[in-house]
């Protein structure tokens, strides 16, 4: 029971009767208190399906302060009617973190409107904010009166003539209209199909579909997962996340980060001239600005189809929050007097269970046990095959990272024992899972690039690396590769987002062992690091074709053990996994000022079980030895443009790339 100790929090109970503080204390309470609301769900539904909907749990389960009490909630709703009309599922439906016999299940059901702007902390109970017209500028109207009562049903079959499972939950204007519940007795690695319905109507949210993972001990073939970051409304259409869906080619998304940004238009991208403007269009530090963000994102017609089709594994990179985030603040904000007059007038803490509290309300994820408030990292089995490690190195104890200021200072002190990307909670339990994995493969997600990267060619010769990923951690990175070295770790794999480029490396502890850049003799894995859905390169939203190329070769030149380095494309790319090898594919989108489901395949790897370095193939050369763009080291760049519709499978040559992606 894996939610026991914030029961008190959702369930219409007296508070004077059970405390979240007894529960602690005593887990024998949180027992009886189960058996106890067993029995109230046979004299009324309403505390049952209150509690069906995890969004008004806390995101922690520690800090029982930042859910939603529902025994007010349920106090001001008392004899209303709930609504039936007006109604709609205005955002979708997602599914998410998957394990072998349950799913999270997502979706917004909504009187067109949205909530309240609110500054005030998440702390003690959520207040009950209060709705508005979605368009409107009225925030004084009244908070909703009643529940809106939502039914689901999942199937084995899209028809949903063979119901496996069905309940009913409530959502109101205190989780923005959020559902989120969790689909319970699946089979593993089985596809379903899931749908909500608001009670007593025919209204329904479209049909979604969704997978389970592999049973622990599940000997499972292959697996494909779509690897995303970086989504960026105003720069340009999310095409990227469409294209899985269209050629049903992966089983899962990861997504590393960057779900949201938080600046006003015209800070950082321009959407007005292609109709997306971000709203609401301003700086975001409320929860209202949050909640608002998410939905805004959420009417991309691409993003809305992949989270309809496959079940994600999310994590937050420091943009959901704001730039540059670190424990104890931001770029823009930090834990000063002259930084909270100057920057927004919002502490650190309070903006950061804004945004926790919004991300929590909207991306279809678990309540993680932990404990403290803003712990996401968490581990996924898929059978035998791998395991999945998905890292916080941003929110949860980063040590002050570059703030743009301070970047000589930060390069001082990167190889500081005492520094961490992850706090040292983090960094043992990580280490604790990369020793105890018995799969095949050990998958790692990371928000930031682990690998060094000597990028003097854009930083120049005095702080020639990018301090604020695994470069500014030094002693936290030399920790990791100790520990893939002493304890002989193999078939590692790291996935990294947040530059907005694509690199392919071997994952090799520089200085202490040594290594063949030609054979890669000597590594202890491979990274694949993506480029952006939407966001601009690196080298600038506006770098032509010939000037992002000349970069990666000098970055290609620079670094022994960066074997591909690709500026130029936004997209994404997919790992295809099995007992003898992963292929990694990646791809290259011509345009995203418009929708289309145009995609180049720019380049492709293969790391063989066991050699852990990637494979050089016949001719000796990573890649094959020909990429369609970037550099590729000792191998050859073709360009033949050659684009495939994802909606037809038609291939055609497009047109010269586009120098304004």
């Amino acid at each position: 029971m894996e939610h026991v100790g914030t029961s008190c929090n959702f369930y219409s109970i007296p508070p004077a009767t059970y405390t979240f503080w007894d529960l602690q204390d005593d887990v024998g309470k949180a027992t009886m208190l189960l058996q106890f609301l067993s029995i109230l769900s046979l004299a009324g539904a309403v505390a049952a399906t209150y509690g069906a909907n995890l969004n008004y749990r806390s995101p922690s389960l520690h800090h029982p302060s930042l859910g939603v009490s529902i025994h007010k909630v349920n106090k001001r709703n008392a004899g209303a009617a709930p609504p039936t009309s007006n109604l709609n599922f205005t955002h979708g439906v997602a599914s998410g973190d998957p394990y072998p016999n349950s799913v999270i299940l997502w979706t917004r059901c909504a009187p067109m409107q949205d909530d309240v702007q609110s500054n005030s902390t998440v702390s003690g109970y959520v207040p009950l904010y209060n709705p508005v017209p979605i368009y409107g500028d009225n925030e004084t109207l009244p908070p909703s009166t009643a529940p809106v009562c939502v039914s689901y049903k999942t199937a084995t079959d899209k028809a949903f003539s063979n119901i496996v499972g069905s309940g009913t939950a409530f959502t109101s204007s205190d989780v923005d209209y959020t559902l989120k519940i969790e689909a319970t007795g699946l089979s593993p690695f089985t596809q379903y199909y899931y749908q909500f319905q608001v009670c007593s109507s025919n209204i329904t949210s479209p049909v979604g579909r969704t997978k389970t993972t592999p049973a622990v001990t599940d000997d499972t073939t292959e697996i494909g997962i779509a690897v995303y970051s970086c989504s960026n409304f105003p720069f340009g259409f999310f095409n990227a996340f469409g294209n899985p869906v269209r050629k049903d080619s992966v089983d899962y998304v990861i997504h590393l980060g960057d779900y949201i940004y938080e600046y006003k238009n015209g800070d950082y991208g321009w959407g007005q001239s292609i109709g997306r403007v971000p709203l609401p269009d301003r700086t975001i530090f409320t929860l209202y600005d949050y909640r608002k963000r998410f939905a805004t994102y959420r009417t991309d017609l691409d993003l809305l189809l992949s989270h309809q089709n496959f079940p994600w594994i999310p994590v937050w990179d420091d943009h959901e929050v704001a730039d540059n985030t670190y424990r104890d603040g931001s770029s823009e904000l930090n834990n000063t007097e002259a930084s909270f007059v100057i920057d927004g007038g919002v502490a650190v803490d309070q903006r950061k269970m804004n945004a926790v509290r919004a991300y929590f309300e909207w991306m279809p994820i678990r309540q993680v046990e932990m404990d403290d408030n803003l712990r996401i990292w968490r581990t996924f089995s898929f059978g035998s095959l791998f395991d999945l490690i998905m890292l916080d190195t941003r929110q949860y104890d980063r040590s002050i990272t570059d703030l743009y200021w301070n970047t000589h200072y930060v390069h001082q002190i990167s190889n500081d024992a005492g520094r961490s990307m992850m706090g040292p909670r983090q960094e043992n339990w990580f280490y604790s899972n990369l020793i105890n994995s018995k799969a095949t493969w050990r998958v790692i997600g990371s928000q930031t690039v682990f690998s060094r990267l000597n990028e003097s060619v854009a930083y120049g010769n005095v702080d020639p690396l990018d301090y604020d990923a695994w470069d500014g951690y030094q002693a936290n990175r030399n920790r990791t590769f100790q520990t893939l070295y002493d304890y002989n770790i193999k078939n590692n794999i790291m996935i990294s987002g947040d530059s907005h480029a694509n690199w392919v490396s071997d994952l090799v502890w520089l200085d202490n062992h040594p290594y063949s850049p030609s054979t890669g003799d000597g590594s202890v894995g491979v990274e694949f690091a993506g480029t952006a859905v939407s966001s601009p390169s690196p080298a600038g939203q506006n770098i032509t074709l010939a000037a992002a190329n000349n970069a990666s070769s000098s970055l290609i030149a620079d670094n022994r053990e960066l074997q591909w380095s690709e500026l130029y494309y936004r997209g994404y790319f997919e790992l295809h996994v099995n007992s003898k090898q992963i292929q990694a594919n990646y791809f290259g989108l011509p345009t995203i000022v418009n929708r289309n489901a145009d995609e180049i395949s720019l380049a492709n790897f293969t790391v063989v079980a066991g050699e852990n370095r990637l494979s050089r193939g016949a001719n000796g050369v990573t890649g094959g030895g020909v990429v369609e763009n970037g550099a590729l080291k000792g191998g050859k760049r073709v360009m033949t443009n050659e684009t495939v519709d994802t909606e037809t499978g038609k291939f055609f040559i497009s047109q010269d790339p586009i120098e304004d992606i």
